[in-house]
Order: C-alpha cells, then sequence, then structure tokens
C-alpha cells in the first residue's frame, strides 16, 4: 500500500508540471483541437501500468482485473472497465517517455555500453506474425537468430540508466553508440561487439574513451590496470538487462500493437528505475576521482 501511495505522489508531482505544458503545445502547434478529461486521472493510469511492472503479475488483465480491482478500489475511485482502460493507455505514452527522461542517471565517468534483444515472437511463428510486419526485423544475439526489436543501454557505475534507445533487430550495436555518447565524459566499457576503430576515434573526439574487449584472434592489446578491472565489472550491465526481462518485465509476446508495445517497454524501465536496491559498484569518491586525473 504505501509502496503504491509513494509511486502516485511521484507520478502526480511530475504530471502537475509535465501534462499543463504538454498540453499547452498541443494546443499550440494545432496537434489537438479540444480536450476531454477522462474519469481517471494521467497520473492514476501510469501509476497502474508502472505498479505492475512492479508486480510479480505477468499477465496484465488478471493484475488489473484480480488485484487492482479488488484490492485497491478505494484509492482508484473512478476505475475503469478493463475494455475502456485499455482503450486508454496509449495515451499516457509520451508523458511515461517524459517521466522516464526525469528518473535517468547522470553520468559519473565510469560508464558501462550493452545491447539486448526484445523478441516479439517465436521464430517458428515470424512467417504469421501480423502485429509488427513491417516494422520488427530479424537479427542476431548471442542467443541465436530472433525477431524482433534491441534495447541499447548506457549505464553508470550505480547501476542507473543514462540513456536508452530502441532500434529495430537488425541493427549492428555500434551504429547508434556516437548518438547515445553525446554528454558523456571520460570512459565507457564495452563488449567486443564495440569493437571500431573509427567508433574509438569518433567518440575520443567528444571526450569519451571507449574500452573494449577483444576477440580471441586479435593479439591483446595493452590496457591499465583499472580499465582491466571495470571490463570484469561488465556483469553489472548484464545484470540490469536480466531484470528488465524478468523482473520489469520488458519483453513478452503478446503485443496487439506497437503503442502497447512502447508503453510496456517504458513502464518497464521506469519501474527499474524506481527500484530501491539497483546492481551497482561500490566506488569511492577517491577511486573516481584518481580515474578523472588519471
Amino acid at each position: 500500500m504505501n509502496k503504491l501511495v509513494e509511486l502516485f505522489c511521484d507520478v502526480d508531482d511530475f504530471c502537475n508540471v509535465f501534462i499543463p505544458q504538454w498540453q499547452q503545445q498541443l494546443l499550440e502547434d494545432g496537434t489537438q483541437k479540444r480536450r476531454r478529461d477522462s474519469r481517471m486521472s494521467t497520473s492514476e493510469i501510469m501509476t497502474i501500468v508502472v505498479s505492475f511492472h512492479m508486480s510479480h503479475y505477468r499477465d496484465f488483465k488478471n493484475y488489473y482485473l484480480g488485484y487492482v480491482s479488488l484490492m485497491y478500489k478505494k484509492e482508484f475511485p473512478n476505475l475503469l472497465s478493463y475494455t475502456r482502460f485499455l482503450a486508454l493507455m496509449p495515451k499516457v505514452i509520451v508523458p511515461m517517455c517524459a517521466y522516464f527522461t526525469s528518473l535517468q542517471g547522470k553520468p559519473t565517468g565510469v560508464e558501462f555500453i550493452d545491447s539486448t534483444t526484445i523478441k516479439v515472437c517465436h521464430n517458428i511463428r515470424i512467417p504469421r506474425h501480423k502485429t509488427f510486419d513491417g516494422i520488427a526485423q530479424r537479427g542476431k544475439g548471442t542467443m541465436g537468430w530472433f525477431y524482433g526489436f534491441k534495447l541499447h543501454l548506457i549505464v553508470n557505475h550505480l547501476g542507473e540508466i543514462v540513456v536508452a534507445k530502441v532500434t529495430t533487430g537488425n541493427v549492428h550495436d555500434t551504429q547508434p553508440v556516437r548518438e547515445l555518447a553525446e554528454g558523456l565524459t571520460d570512459r565507457l566499457y564495452g563488449d567486443k561487439g564495440y569493437l571500431s576503430k573509427a567508433l574509438e576515434a569518433d567518440l575520443l573526439e567528444q571526450g569519451v574513451t571507449l574500452i573494449t574487449t577483444v576477440r580471441k584472434n586479435m593479439k591483446p592489446k595493452a590496457i591499465a590496470l583499472w580499465d582491466r578491472v571495470m571490463l570484469s565489472k561488465r556483469f553489472i550491465i548484464e545484470t540490469i538487462n536480466d531484470q528488465l526481462k524478468n523482473i520489469s518485465y520488458i519483453e513478452h509476446s503478446r503485443h496487439r500493437s506497437m503503442n502497447g508495445f512502447m508503453l510496456n517497454l517504458i513502464a518497464g524501465l521506469v519501474a527499474y528505475c524506481l527500484k530501491d536496491n539497483k546492481p551497482h559498484l561500490n566506488l569511492t569518491d577517491v577511486e573516481l576521482n584518481s580515474l578523472v586525473v588519471a
């Protein structure tokens, strides 16, 4: 109960600032001609969607009808029918994206980069899949071929998501790095999938040192002891990817629209950002300062 109240208060405080500015912008550019208020506020809808990703439920219908409607009827006196709630969910995608942006972490000088696959259906169903036909693409990850998208993440040593980007499954890991690395400082650690002399040179011009492992058929390269230690700590971002899929539940194969996919993904990222105990590295200020000096 306390967690839900705390979540609603945080979401509502954000919406009280963001929603009036957003609606004014929509009216000024002609995107929105008039506004009809729903019985449920944007804050309430966002709270329920995010709380689903914080729960142990794996099906939103069961969560809404079997948990929220029974346990929190007093907290949500204007609760809508399930079908009406589903119809309104796409309208909170923009506020949800803005809310996620407000929760993102700041660069600390020690960042890790990785991508994870977001499958939208089983491989044997690809020829029959219609929801993402012409949008999702086939790609290859560490577990083999898949059909869907990729989530590219940069996280700091505190386990906070600094920046995130979604691409189709056929996009190479190195392609979005230049955009993702804008605003970063000092070191960025990645696996051998990010090996590229051109990318390394471009990032260096931005003030970012890209440090990666090497392939087995390559000659070992000279890497500072600190950087070797940090490369061995890359499990932090792999753990975050695992938690996003298995706890925040950003991946499933029952999407009926692109809007539903995006809302599910962003809400899962928000749920992770609000976690109390994130995977992190215990680096002292002295160690961070010595890194900057080096």
